[in-house]
């Protein structure tokens, strides 16, 4: 079995839209804990006009962590390219490599992060350019790597690595193209295929700064003492997260006593059981065994893992039940 990275990826998940302040303080909270813990990096996500999501500029929390940390790698999983100038966002990115330096990475994604009307009010055309995305990347590499560019990127963004960010084919292949190191997000996409990594690896295209392809797997993962412990956690995001999808979501995410007393239907244990597939959820071992196998399934580099729980107190035993399995301390 290959050795892979553990990583970690925060959504700044807030309880409802008047939670926002407490949202961030758990995540400041959570990257804190990561880098004590050993972990390789700490990212945060991107999302629009989604009351239980308090991360809507990446960029700014990624500030805000740094100054509140010291070695941990910090990153945006990711800024949502189409949205934006490509030099405004190697601008911004130069300046937290500059005062965090070897510590940022910059993870970008075409996908909206939020429904089309909030995707045409932050378009400065109110036309959002998500087929003109692989030119946005080219826009974007061409002010960060290189030194000569016009206009040139002040600071200088130094040696800035830039991620691609997907859940689908398209994205392996764009990320070999242009020879990035690839996230795949299949806490998104629970019918990701390992194929897509090797689709990657095997058309990667090497470049001065990347010599090589490196594979993120990023999932969701539920991890306690108990396997019933866990699965309850698990239901409880699961209902939320089912709701959100199918329309019903009315801007609060349920406690877990509600979660526990929500209607089992049959569609709704189907949804449960589909994203099963490529996550964790038990015990320490149980969850060990379960990244062991898609880390070695996809033959991926590295092992990013989202956990989407209620309270903050779970989600920190989580990620320390998952270091010390992998430790080989008991937990």
């Amino acid at each position: 079995m290959s050795e892979f990275k553990l990583s970690v990826l925060d959504q700044s998940i807030s309880r409802g839209p008047d939670h926002a302040r407490q949202a961030f303080s758990e995540t400041i909270e959570m990257a804190q804990l990561c880098e004590s813990l050993g972990y390789e990096r700490f990212w945060v996500s991107e999302h629009h006009a989604f009351g239980v999501i308090a991360g809507s500029a990446p960029e700014v929390l990624i500030a805000s962590l740094g100054a509140q940390t010291h070695s941990i790698r910090l990153g945006a999983g990711g800024i949502m390219l189409p949205h934006y100038s490509p030099y405004k966002v190697a601008e911004t990115f130069a300046v937290l490599n500059n005062l965090y330096p070897d510590r940022i990475d910059l993870g970008i994604g075409r996908a909206p992060g939020t429904d089309m009307a909030t995707a045409m009010a932050l378009a400065t055309d109110g036309k959002p350019k998500f087929e003109r995305f692989p030119v946005l990347v080219d826009a974007l590499l061409e002010y960060c790597r290189n030194d000569q560019s016009q206009p040139r990127v002040s600071p200088p963004p130094g040696d800035l690595p830039i991620w691609m960010l997907g859940s689908s084919p398209d994205s392996a292949v764009l990320a070999a193209k242009k020879g990035l190191p690839y996230n795949l997000a299949a806490f998104i996409n629970p019918q990701a295929d390992p194929k897509y990594f090797q689709m990657y690896k095997e058309r990667f295209e090497q470049n001065d700064r990347d010599a090589k392809p490196h594979a993120t797997l990023t999932i969701g993962v539920f991890c306690a003492e108990d396997e019933e412990q866990a699965k309850a956690l698990r239901l409880n995001f699961d209902i939320n997260f089912y709701l959100y999808v199918t329309g019903q979501h009315r801007g609060y995410f349920l406690t877990p006593q509600e979660a526990q007393v929500f209607p089992m239907t049959l569609e709704l244990e189907q949804f449960i059981r589909m994203r099963d597939q490529l996550r964790a959820v038990g015990t320490p071992e149980q969850v060990r065994e379960k990244i062991e196998y898609l880390a070695d399934t996809f033959n991926a580099d590295e092992i990013m893992m989202v956990s989407n729980t209620y309270y903050v107190e779970d989600r920190k035993r989580c990620f320390q039940l998952v270091k010390e399995a992998f430790a080989g301390i008991p937990a």
